[in-house]
């Protein structure tokens, strides 16, 4: 599955390329009003200006899986399914990115307090707080593709982050080193592919998979978790991404 899932990820991104760039001029537009203006205004604040920055664009990144779950499934990016996810989901995106910023403030605070107190006590309890925000950070990855694809209510939603991290354990780890080279690379096209709309179409595209995982085994209860038939359940998949090469990538009117 998780070689489909490098394939699926990045022929969606090449077929919404430019999708994917308008999404991300719209974030880095967001970090340039929070970050670079009230350097060059000299905006009283300091540290403030970045902290809205990284809560506004934690909210734009529901926004953005929510119009990616059009190119996850096949249909074309629109201005209309934008303005619907902006509608739907930037309440929930705020509560999300300051969920993250809080988790990541009490972090900084708390470990290096504990570790300069030093002996066992010490050095025990920043190794429980270290793994309790590592685990935190490796489920709530999920959460925007998981309220793309799976509505439901805030407390439901989180359940499903940590059913996921607990379940795909392997998996959610190899997702996030896969978004942390995407962010990386993305410096070298100055962040606008792939970019964080990249990084949310491929947990989307990663959650969609997984679901047809579930739907088979609800249909099988008793099967066995650690034989999932993947190349059965993809098969539709395969077919929708079809074969590619890369003259028909680049010049598709000469296939």
């Amino acid at each position: 599955m998780t070689g489909f899932f490098i394939k699926k990820a990045f022929f969606d991104g090449w077929d919404h390329l430019w999708g994917l760039v308008a999404l991300n001029l719209g974030a880095l537009a967001l970090l340039s009003v929070f970050v670079l203006v009230p350097r060059a205004l000299n905006l009283p604040g300091g540290e403030l200006w970045p902290s809205l920055g990284f809560l506004v664009l934690a909210a734009y990144s529901l926004v953005c899986a929510g119009v990616l779950k059009e190119a996850a499934e096949y249909r074309d990016l629109s201005l209309s399914a934008f303005l619907q996810s902006l509608k739907s989901r930037w309440g929930l995106g705020l509560a999300y990115g300051f969920a993250l910023s809080a988790a990541s403030f009490l972090f900084r605070i708390a470990v290096p307090f504990y570790l300069s107190r030093g002996g066992f006590l010490g050095w025990f309890a920043a190794g429980t707080l270290f793994w309790c925000f590592l685990i935190a950070l490796l489920a709530l990855q999920w959460f925007p593709a998981v309220r793309a694809l799976l509505p439901g209510s805030l407390r439901s939603s989180l359940r499903k982050c940590f059913l996921l991290l607990a379940d795909n354990l392997g998996f959610s780890i190899f997702l996030a080193l896969y978004s942390a080279l995407g962010l990386v690379l993305s410096v070298f096209s100055a962040f606008l592919v792939p970019g964080i709309s990249g990084t949310m179409l491929g947990t989307v595209d990663a959650l969609r998979l997984l679901l047809k995982k579930y739907d088979w085994l609800e249909a099988k209860p008793g099967a066995d978790r650690r034989k999932i038939p993947w190349d059965e359940l993809l098969s539709e998949e395969r077919d929708l991404v079809g074969k590619r090469t890369l003259k028909g990538m680049i010049f598709p009117w000469k296939e």
